[in-house]
């Protein structure tokens, strides 16, 4: 996750997103994206290391509904599913209309933030076409890299490698992905957070697209390792249709 510079975060304490606080929103963006917070100050850190694997791994029926209660069973029941296993992720289903569900786990944060080894999270995302074919390599890299034990350090050497080989595509236009899941844990303070949809695109200025500005309902965030910027747009309905009740991280 990046660093969130104080005026920045002041536009974000002061965005109203129905009745989130300011800590909702760090909240997310510690999971969802992709964003370097301050660093974690040592002993203080609650995951200072990766668990042992099978802390983070689900069963197969459980992790495919979990998966799937990202976005509308109008998209889920058709897309892909993949689960995680101790070799990374693998199809558990397949689909037909392209888009592609799953479950992310907390190595998807920023390198800096203290959840990065959080065994607990459970992310929810249902991608469209365009970002599982732009996005996606990117979530499966990185878990590739963690389960063949790399430090957080050498995964960033790793990804920046694979950058400049031009191993991952440039992220399409149009690349979204829908987080609307009641079941997700996406951080120790965010809970479930809010159901969204999140934008994916090169990395740009958020202000480009009004994010982060005082009373705008979109929020964002860029990752220097991913090379891609996060636009994240709160949405009133969850997965199942229920409104949101504006209780963010409670379950």
């Amino acid at each position: 996750m990046i660093a969130l510079e104080t005026k920045t975060f002041r536009a974000l304490a002061n965005t109203k997103c129905r009745t989130a606080t300011s800590a909702t929103i760090v909240g997310v963006f510690i999971v969802l994206a992709m964003a370097k917070q301050a660093p974690a100050q040592g002993a203080s850190t609650p995951y200072p290391k990766m668990a042992e694997i099978d802390q983070y791994l689900m069963t197969q029926e459980a992790e495919v509904a979990l998966a799937r209660s990202a976005a509308p069973e109008s998209i889920a029941k058709d897309a892909d599913v993949l689960v995680l296993d101790r070799r990374g992720y693998q199809t558990a289903s397949k689909g037909r209309n392209g888009f592609v569900c799953l479950v992310q786990r907390s190595w998807s944060a920023g390198l800096d933030d203290p959840d990065f080894w959080n065994p607990k999270l459970r992310a929810p995302i249902c991608l469209n076409p365009p970002a599982a074919r732009s996005y996606l390599p990117l979530n499966i890299k990185r878990t590739t890299l963690v389960l063949a034990g790399k430090t957080k350090e050498q995964l960033s050497v790793e990804m920046k490698a694979g950058f400049e080989a031009k191993q991952f595509p440039a992220i399409e236009p149009g690349a979204i992905g829908y987080m609307l899941s009641k079941q997700g844990y996406l951080s120790d303070r965010a809970g479930h957070w809010h159901p969204h949809v999140m934008n994916f695109v090169p990395q740009a200025e958020p202000a480009r697209w009004g994010a982060n500005l005082p009373d705008s309902p979109i929020l964002a965030v860029s990752d220097p390792i991913d090379r891609v910027s996060v636009y994240l747009i709160p949405v009133g309905k969850w997965s199942d249709g229920s409104p949101d009740s504006g209780d963010g991280g409670s379950h």
